[in-house]
Order: C-alpha cells, then structure tokens, then sequence
C-alpha cells in the first residue's frame, strides 16, 4: 500500500537537535560524586516523577530546582543547576533547518516535544546564536510543548490533541521520534511512525521511507 503523506510531525530532542544526557550526568557527578545516572533515576519512581512534573508543568522552574538538590544532597546555586541540567543540548545542525524549509514547501510541519521551560529558553539561545533565530514558531505550523500543554509521550492524549487541534488525517500524517516507546505512542493514535535511529541522518532516513 502506498502511503500519503501530507503532514509531519516531528520530535525536537534527537530528532532535530543533538543530545548527549551523559554530558549532564558528567555535569552534576562533578557536583555530586555520588550521583548515579539519569537511567538509574528515573528507575526510581519518587525520582523520576521530578521529571516528568517538571516536563508536564505541574511544578515551577524554582520547585525544580529545589527538587534538584534534594536530590543531589547539594545546596549548589541555580545558575549551577541550570548549567549542568543544560549540559545535554548539543547544536541544532544547519543541514537540519534547510531540510525542514524545503519539507514545508509540501507538507505540513508541527513540532511535538517533551521538554521543560529551562531546556527551551537554552534551545531558542541555540538557535539564535548558530542559525539567527528567536525561536521555530517560523518553521513548523505550530509547536507543542509538554511542560505548555500539561501532557506528554507517549500519552495517546497529547497525540490526540495535535491531530484534533489542526484537524489531521493520522493516516496522512508521519511522527518522527527517537524513542520506541513514544513511537508505540503514536501508533497508537493512528499516526504513521518512523524511528530515527541514532547517528543516522535525518535527511537520508526520509528518503529512505520515500518522501
């Protein structure tokens, strides 16, 4: 069967930008030597659910950051904080961009991520700094962030909420992510999915599923 696409949703985070989360567990291991790795956390439910209240928007950037250091056992500063939790946002490579302002010229682009409001304010100072962009509100029809919209992946909800909102056909419409299980996700909203693997080029990789 042939498939149509006609829209395309995509994720940021290692889809998009270079990631490397053990540059972040370096960063607070050097705060606090005995501090294990973001797996071994959110292997903790009472750790990992700092995270995802951070990535829903259900606590402040200040609740946060104090969570951090109860964490950590450390009364390190926010700017510290900050820069370790930072750590892991990499570039957002300019063969990236031009992919998506050709794709947008024939499909219809959104942006749907799990992200956190420290995160985003350092992702748009990316952009500005390599690229000359505030923000991607010029690239993608819209954007939605978890931490904005009080949901996130691999929740069908949030799926259903983007195809809703801008009235989509899933059946035409491509998820692109570098997590299985938000793929399984979107799968399951009828979304026709593609795994970026990682090292892979996105460019390739789309042209490899024939778009």
């Amino acid at each position: 069967m042939t498939l149509t696409i006609k829209n395309i949703i995509f994720d940021l985070g290692g889809v998009l930008l270079n990631l490397d989360y053990a540059l972040t567990t370096k960063a607070f291991q050097k705060i606090a030597p005995g501090f294990g790795s973001f797996d071994a956390i959110y292997a903790e439910q009472k750790d990992k659910k700092l995270f995802e209240d951070f990535e829903t928007g259900t606590i402040s950037a200040l609740s946060f950051r104090d969570g951090i250091r109860s964490l950590i056992k450390s009364n390190i500063d926010d700017k510290t904080i900050d820069a370790a939790w930072n750590a892991m946002l990499l570039d957002f490579p300019p063969e990236r961009l031009r992919l998506l302002q050709i794709l947008r010229l024939k499909y219809r682009l959104f942006l749907l991520s799990n992200t956190n409001e420290i995160h985003l304010e350092t992702v748009n100072e990316i952009l500005t700094k390599t690229l000359g962009l505030k923000d991607l509100s010029g690239i993608f029809e819209k954007e939605y962030y978890s931490y904005k919209v009080g949901m996130r992946k691999p929740n069908k909800e949030i799926f259903q909420l983007v195809i809703s909102e801008n009235n989509l056909d899933p059946s035409e419409t491509l998820f692109i992510d570098d997590s299985a299980q938000h793929i399984e996700g979107g799968k399951g909203a009828g979304l026709q999915t593609f795994l970026m693997k990682k090292d892979k080029v996105l460019s390739e990789e789309l042209l490899n599923f024939k778009l």
